[in-house]
C-alpha cells in the first residue's frame, strides 16, 4: 500500500457532471498518496472511514489553487480550494486556512512534474452553468487569472533552460523601497446559518458588548464579524461578541474531549505531564505527521524514580480501525481511549488521569471586539522586564486581572502616526506562534503598545540561561514554532525585517512566539537603516539587504536560518569574531556560519538553504514549516 502523505476530513462539493445532477455538500475523508487522491464516506461521530466514493490520479491533476468563498458562505465553507483535472474542478472545503495551505503546498509538490500544468485558472466557482469570476458559460473555458507563480512555485528543472540575462526591473520595483502595509484580512460577511458551537474555555466579558462563555455550554453563532470575533447568543437569548478561538463547532470530533490537546508538541506534552506528576496521567495530541495522533502517557513504574513519559502513535488498519500498542481495534479514537482507561493492553500502564492544557485560555485579538485604543488608567505597572530599542517594557495588568506586557515608546524613536494606522491592521493578525497585540494607548505621550505577556521571556535569554542539555526534539520544536508563525505572516504578505532570537518570546508551556514584526519600519534612528551602524541587524541580514537595503519575505528566510543557528548554539552571537564592516564584506563574498555542534547535517542543510545567495532560490516559510515538521516526525 502506498504511503499516505496527507489525510484529513473535508467537505466536498458535488461535481454535477450532468446538468440534472443535484448540488450538495458532504463530509468526506480525503487521503493523498504519491499516486492518487482518494475520498471516502465518513462517519463523524465514530470518526470512521467507510466506503470509497471516488479518486483522482495524481498524474492527471493540472493544477491546485485557492477559490474565493461564496457570498455569505457558512463557517464550514470559508476555506475552499480546487483540484483541476480533466473532469474537474473538484471543490474541497478545508476547516481552516492553515490546513488548506498545507494541502495545496503538498499537492503542488507531488504534481510539479506533470504534463499540461495550467497557466491560468478560475478564482471563483463554476455555478449554475457559469463561471462566477468571468461569466463564461463553457465549463472547459480557459481560466481568467494568470498564476502568479506558474507550476505552483516549484521549478520543473527539465522544462526549460534558465535565461542567463536578468529581466529589467518593472516600474514598481524602481519605486521607493518602502512597501505598503498589507491589506487587512478579508471580512467574513453575513450570518453563519445558526451554527452551534461549544465553549472550550470560560470567557468573562471585557466590554459591555461581549457575551460571557461558560465552558461546555452551547452557543448559536449569529454573525461572523471577522476571523477573530463572532456575534453569538446563549441558550437564554443573551447576545454579544465572543472570541472565535474560544469555541469549537458542536460535534467537531476530538476537540470536544478534555484529553485532546490540539496544538501541543512532544516537549510541551512531557513538561505538562511531569508538572502534573500523576502515574497514568495522559493526553492525546496531534502527531507531527499531519492527520495522525499520539497518546502521551506519564508513568512512575519501570524503575525510573522521577517518572518517565511514553508516546504511543495511534495507528489505523486498512479498514479504518484505530489501535495502540496491541491490536485492540476500535471504530473511533474516543472508543479507543475509553478502553485504555480501563485496560493497559500492552501499554506501560492504563490511562488513569486526564491531563489538559485547557486551563489556560488562549489570547484574544484585542481586549474585546473593536477595542484597539486602551485607556491607560486601566493599566497597572508591576515590574520592569527590560529596556529595548523603542523604550522600557513592563509587566502589568489590564483592569487588574489580565496579564499584559506594556512597551513604553520613548519619544523620537518611532514614526508614531504611521505606526498608529498600522496597529489597526496588526491587531487582526492572530496565530498561536505570534505574540498577540492587544491594543495601543495613543492619547498621551509616551505611546504604549500593549501585548500578550509570556512568562519565560526572550528566547535568546532562555537559550543562554534556562536550557540544560536540551534534546534534539526540543530544539527543532522551537524552530518549528517560529517557522509556523512566520508562515502565517508570509501568507498575510507581512515582512518582519528583524527576525532573531531576541525578537521571539517563550510562554509557560515552552511555546515560542514571534514578536515585534514590522516595527523596524517605524524606526527613526538613522543608524538602524545604515549597514555601518551598530543597531542595524547586520548579523541576520542577507547580501541584498546589506548592499541595497532590499527587504522581502526572502530576507526574513535568511534571518530564520540565522535564528536556527542561534537555537542550535544555545544563543551564541553570529559571526562573533567579526565586526559589522567585516560581516558586510565577507557575507557578500560568500561567507556563511559554521555548522553548530548540536546540529546534524540535515539540520544544517535547512540553514544553508536559507542562506542561498539568490533570494529566489531560498524556500518559502510554508515549505520550511513542512520540512521541519517532517524531520520532527522522523526524530520522534
Amino acid at each position: 500500500m502506498s504511503e499516505r502523505l496527507l489525510e484529513d476530513v473535508f467537505i466536498k462539493r458535488s461535481q454535477q457532471k450532468k446538468k440534472t445532477s443535484p448540488l450538495n455538500y458532504k463530509e468526506r475523508l480525503f487521503i493523498l498518496t504519491k499516486e492518487k487522491i482518494s475520498y471516502y464516506d465518513y462517519d463523524p461521530e465514530k470518526m470512521k472511514k467507510k466506503g470509497l466514493k471516488g479518486s483522482v490520479d495524481v498524474e492527471k491533476i493540472k493544477g491546485v489553487e485557492n477559490v474565493l468563498p461564496e457570498e455569505n458562505a457558512p463557517a464550514d465553507r470559508m476555506f475552499p480550494f480546487q483540484i483541476i483535472y480533466d473532469e474537474g474542478p473538484l471543490y474541497v472545503f478545508a476547516k481552516n486556512d492553515e490546513v488548506r495551505r498545507q494541502w495545496i503546498h503538498k499537492l503542488k509538490q507531488v504534481v510539479r512534474f506533470n504534463n499540461d500544468l495550467i497557466q491560468k485558472y478560475h478564482p471563483c466557482f463554476w455555478a449554475d452553468g457559469i463561471w462566477l469570476c468571468c461569466q463564461q458559460e463553457v465549463k472547459q473555458a480557459l481560466g481568467c487569472r494568470v498564476l502568479e507563480t506558474p507550476n505552483g512555485g516549484f521549478t520543473n528543472k527539465g522544462s526549460r533552460r534558465k535565461s542567463r540575462k536578468p529581466l529589467p526591473p518593472t516600474p514598481q520595483e524602481e519605486k521607493s523601497s518602502r512597501p505598503l502595509p498589507p491589506q487587512p484580512p478579508p471580512r467574513e460577511e453575513g450570518p453563519s446559518a445558526g451554527m452551534t458551537v461549544i465553549a472550550e474555555y470560560e470567557y468573562t466579558p471585557m466590554t459591555e458588548q461581549d457575551l460571557q462563555l461558560r465552558k461546555g455550554e452551547e452557543y448559536t453563532i449569529l454573525e461572523m464579524v471577522d476571523t477573530n470575533w463572532w456575534r453569538a447568543a446563549d441558550k437564554y437569548g443573551n447576545e454579544g461578541y465572543i472570541p472565535s478561538n474560544y469555541v469549537v463547532e458542536a460535534g467537531n470530533g476530538l476537540e470536544r474531549f478534555d484529553w485532546y490537546c490540539k496544538n501541543m508538541n512532544r516537549s510541551q506534552a512531557e513538561n505538562l505531564l511531569r508538572t502534573e506528576n500523576k502515574d497514568g496521567g495522559f493526553l492525546v495530541r496531534d502527531s507531527s505527521k499531519a492527520g495522525k495522533y499520539t497518546v502521551s502517557l506519564f508513568t512512575k513504574g519501570g524503575g525510573d524514580a522521577p517518572g518517565s513519559c511514553r508516546h504511543y502513535n495511534i495507528c489505523t488498519t486498512a479498514q479504518g480501525q484505530y489501535y495502540l500498542a496491541e491490536r485492540h481495534n476500535f471504530s473511533s479514537i474516543p472508543d479507543l481511549i475509553t478502553y485504555h482507561q480501563h485496560n493497559s493492553a500492552g501499554m506501560v500502564c492504563r490511562l488513569k488521569y486526564i491531563v489538559s492544557n485547557r486551563r489556560c485560555a488562549p489570547s484574544t485579538a484585542g481586549l474585546g471586539y473593536g477595542v484597539w485604543e486602551i485607556d491607560p488608567r486601566h493599566l497597572t505597572f508591576i515590574k520592569e522586564l527590560g529596556n529595548g530599542q523603542f523604550g522600557v517594557v513592563k509587566y502589568g495588568k489590564w483592569q487588574g486581572q489580565h496579564d499584559v506586557a506594556i512597551k513604553m515608546i520613548k519619544e523620537g524613536s518611532m514614526s508614531e502616526d504611521d505606526f498608529i494606522e498600522e496597529a489597526k491592521v496588526m491587531m487582526k493578525l492572530r496565530h498561536e506562534n505570534l505574540v498577540q497585540l492587544y491594543g495601543v494607548c495613543t492619547k498621551q505621550r509616551p505611546i504604549y503598545i500593549v501585548t500578550e505577556f509570556l512568562s519565560n521571556g526572550c528566547l535568546l535569554t532562555y537559550l543562554r540561561e534556562d536550557l540544560n542539555h536540551p534534546s534534539p526534539v526540543l530544539l527543532l520544536e522551537m524552530c518549528k514554532d517560529v517557522s509556523e508563525g512566520m508562515a502565517y505572516l508570509e501568507s498575510q504578505q507581512y515582512i518582519h525585517r528583524d527576525l532573531a532570537a531576541r525578537n521571539c518570546l517563550v510562554d509557560s508551556n515552552g511555546t515560542v512566539k514571534v514578536t515585534d514584526f514590522g516595527l523596524s519600519r517605524y524606526v527613526l534612528d538613522d543608524e538602524y537603516t545604515s549597514s555601518a551602524g551598530s543597531k542595524f541587524p547586520v548579523r541576520w541580514s542577507p547580501p541584498e539587504v546589506l548592499l541595497y537595503c532590499k527587504f522581502s519575505s526572502k530576507s526574513d528566510i535568511w534571518a530564520f536560518g540565522v535564528l536556527m543557528w542561534e537555537v542550535y548554539t544555545l544563543g551564541r552571537m553570529p559571526y562573533e569574531r567579526l565586526n559589522n564592516t567585516e560581516i558586510v564584506e565577507k557575507v557578500s563574498s560568500g561567507l556563511r556560519l559554521y555548522r553548530p555542534q548540536l546540529a546534524n547535517e540535515r539540520i544544517y542543510s535547512i540553514m544553508t538553504t536559507c542562506w542561498s545567495d539568490k533570494p529566489e532560490e531560498r524556500p518559502t516559510f510554508q515549505e520550511l514549516a513542512v520540512t521541519v515538521q517532517d524531520l520532527l516526525y522522523e526524530l520522534q
